[in-house]
C-alpha cells in the first residue's frame, strides 16, 4: 500500500460542450446539478483513500540477523535448555516461518542474498562480467590478473553495481546503518548512509589479523562490545526512516561469552561446547533485548518492522562434545556450516510489526532468504527489481495458509574437508532441495545422493534414496535442470585461479 502513499490523485479535466440552443435555462440548471452532485458523489468516495495512504507512515526497518545460529537451538524451536526470552517473544509477537532457509551453507554469500535478492550463483556470474569489462584491453600476466581478481574480490568492488537494499529504500527516505558482520569492504560500499564497518588498506591486508578487518572490522563489535553506535544513529537521525542492518558476530566464534551468560548453562547436564555455545545464543538475544528496550524508550518499537534471519546453520546438540576437536570446535557438528544437510541452510524466518502484522502465527510455508528483501520492499511501497530472485511474501504473512513455494533449492561451492587438518575446507560442486517432507543432497564432487524423510529424521541420520528412487528421481532432475540453467559457479573459476601455484 505504501508504494502509492507520496503519489497525489490527479483529476483530469472536463469540457461539457451544450448547444444552448437545443436547452431551455430550466434543463441547463438542471444538467448542471446533477453533474455537481456526482463530482460531490466522486469527492466522497476517493478522498478517505487519498487521505488514508497519505497519512500512513513507512515502517522502520530492522533486519536482525544471527551469525551462526541452528536453527534447533532457541526456545520457540522447542529447545527449552536455551534460554533465548527475547527472541521467544519476537517470534511470538508476528509471523515466523519455521521452514525458511537461506542460500548458502556459509556467511558471506548468503548475506549477500540479503543485500540483493539474488542467488550466490547469480550474483558472481554478474560480478565476473563487472570485472572482465573492468579489464578489457588490458595485457595482463596470469599472476597479475590474480592479484587484480583478488583484490576486486575482498574490496567487492562489484557490490555498488548492484540493486542493493539499502539504496533502494533510500528512494522512500529511508536512512541506513550497517552494524555487524559485514565482509563488503565498507558500509559505503554497501549503499548504506551511516554504519561501524570503515574497510581497510593494502597495508592491513598484510598484517596479523586482516582476517577480522575482512569480516566486518569495527563492526564486529556490535553487542559483542556496545549497541551505543545504534543509539547514536537513531538519535542524529530522528523523524526519519531509517532501515537498519543489526547482526552482531553471535552466536560465532570465539565462545567467549561474559561469565553471567555461561554461569545459566554451568551446571547444566550437557557436553562443555554445548555450554559455551548456549552461552553465545543467549549473549545475541540479551543484546537483541537492550535494542528492544531502547526502542520502545524511544518511541519506535511500534512502527518497526523486524525481520529475524539467520546466515546459516549449525549443530551443537546437548550431547555433542566438540571442545577437544580442531575442526569442530570452531565449525559445530559435521550437518551444521559448511555442510550439505538440511540443518545447513534451515533457518526460522520471522516478520514482527505491532499492530500491524498478526502475533502469534506459525507458518510451515517453504520460504527462501531472498524473499525478505523483496518482501522489506513490498512494505516499503518499492517496486522489486527484475533481476530479484526473490518474491514478496507480503501476501503469505496476511494470510499464512497462502504459499508461494512448492520447494526451495540451491548449490555450493565449498564443504568440509576430509582432511581434519583443512579447517577452511574444500571447493566443490554440491546441491540441494527441499520440497515437502523431503531433503535432498547432491554432493557431485564426492558422487553422494542421498535422501533424508525431515518428519521422521530431521538431522538427516538416515539416507533413504533406495526406498524412494522415483522422488529421488523428480527431485534430482529439478536440480539437473537448476546447474544445465546455471552453468559453473563462477566462484569456482575464482578460486582455481587464487589457487594456483
Amino acid at each position: 500500500m505504501f508504494k502509492y502513499a507520496n503519489n497525489k490523485l490527479r483529476s483530469e479535466k472536463i469540457r461539457i460542450t451544450i448547444p444552448y440552443t437545443f436547452m431551455d435555462k430550466y434543463a441547463i440548471m438542471k444538467f448542471a446539478t446533477l453533474i455537481f452532485s456526482l463530482l460531490i458523489l466522486i469527492s466522497c468516495q476517493s478522498t478517505p483513500t487519498q487521505n488514508q495512504a497519505q497519512e500512513k507512515e513507512l515502517p522502520n526497518i530492522i533486519l536482525l540477523i544471527g551469525d551462526d545460529q541452528g536453527y534447533p537451538y532457541f526456545g520457540f524451536m522447542g529447545a527449552d535448555y536455551v534460554q533465548t526470552p527475547n527472541m521467544d517473544q519476537l517470534a511470538s509477537s508476528g509471523v515466523l516461518f519455521t521452514e525458511g532457509y537461506v542460500s548458502d551453507n556459509h556467511c558471506r554469500p548468503s548475506l549477500q542474498t540479503l543485500l540483493t535478492g539474488m542467488l550466490p550463483t547469480d550474483y558472481h556470474s554478474k560480478s565476473e562480467e563487472i570485472f572482465q569489462k573492468s579489464i578489457a584491453g588490458q595485457a595482463l600476466s596470469r599472476d597479475s590478473l590474480r592479484q587484480l581478481r583478488r583484490a576486486f574480490d575482498v574490496k567487492a568492488m562489484a557490490l555498488p553495481h548492484f540493486s542493493l537494499l539499502p539504496k533502494l529504500l533510500a528512494q522512500q527516505g529511508y536512512v541506513s546503518f550497517q552494524g555487524g558482520k559485514w565482509w563488503e569492504f565498507s558500509y559505503q560500499n554497501g549503499g548504506f548512509t551511516h554504519g561501524m564497518t570503515k574497510g581497510f588498506s593494502d597495508q592491513d591486508l598484510q598484517n596479523t589479523g586482516w582476517f577480522l578487518k575482512h569480516m566486518g572490522g569495527e563492526g564486529m563489535d556490535l553487542a559483542r562490545v556496545t549497541n551505543q553506535p545504534v543509539y547514536d544513529f537513531l538519535a542524529e537521525t530522528t523523524g526519519q526512516p531509517f532501515f537498519l542492518w543489526y547482526a552482531p558476530s553471535l552466536p560465532h566464534y570465539p565462545f567467549d561469552a561474559p561469565e553471567g551468560y555461561y554461569d545459566l548453562y554451568r551446571d547444566a547436564d550437557m557436553s562443555e561446547s554445548a555450554k559455551q555455545y548456549y552461552a553465545n545464543c543467549t549473549w545475541f538475544d540479551d543484546a537483541w533485548g537492550e535494542l528492544v528496550s531502547h526502542l520502545k524508550e524511544k518511541d519506535l518499537y511500534d512502527n518497526t518492522l523486524i525481520v529475524y534471519v539467520n546466515d546459516n546453520g549449525w549443530e551443537q546438540a546437548p550431547d555433542q562434545e566438540f571442545s577437544d576437536d580442531p575442526m569442530r570446535s570452531h565449525n559445530g557438528g559435521d550437518k551444521g556450516k559448511s555442510s550439505i544437510y538440511d540443518l545447513s541452510f534451515r533457518s526460522p524466518i520471522i516478520f514482527a510489526w505491532a499492530n500491524e502484522i498478526d502475533k502469534g502465527v506459525r507458518s510451515s510455508s517453504l520460504i527462501h532468504s531472498a524473499d525478505i528483501p523483496a518482501t522489506i520492499l513490498d512494505y516499503a511501497g518499492i517496486e522489486i527489481p527484475d533481476d530479484f530472485y526473490g518474491k514478496s511474501f507480503r501476501e503469505v504473512i496476511e494470510d499464512p495458509h497462502k504459499k508461494l513455494r512448492q520447494n526451495v533449492y540451491g548449490n555450493v561451492i565449498s564443504t568440509r574437508s576430509k582432511d581434519p587438518n583443512n579447517v577452511m575446507g574444500d571447493h566443490v560442486e554440491g546441491y540441494w532441495i527441499r520440497q515437502g517432507q523431503w531433503f535432498l543432497r547432491w554432493h557431485l564432487t564426492y558422487d553422494e545422493l542421498e535422501l533424508f524423510d525431515l518428519r521422521e529424521d530431521p538431522m538427516n541420520n538416515h539416507d533413504i534414496s533406495e526406498k524412494q528412487p522415483k522422488l529421488v528421481k523428480d527431485l534430482h532432475d529439478i536440480l539437473k535442470a537448476y546447474k544445465a540453467e546455471k552453468g559453473v559457479d563462477k566462484r569456482l573459476e575464482m578460486y582455481a585461479l587464487f589457487n594456483e601455484k
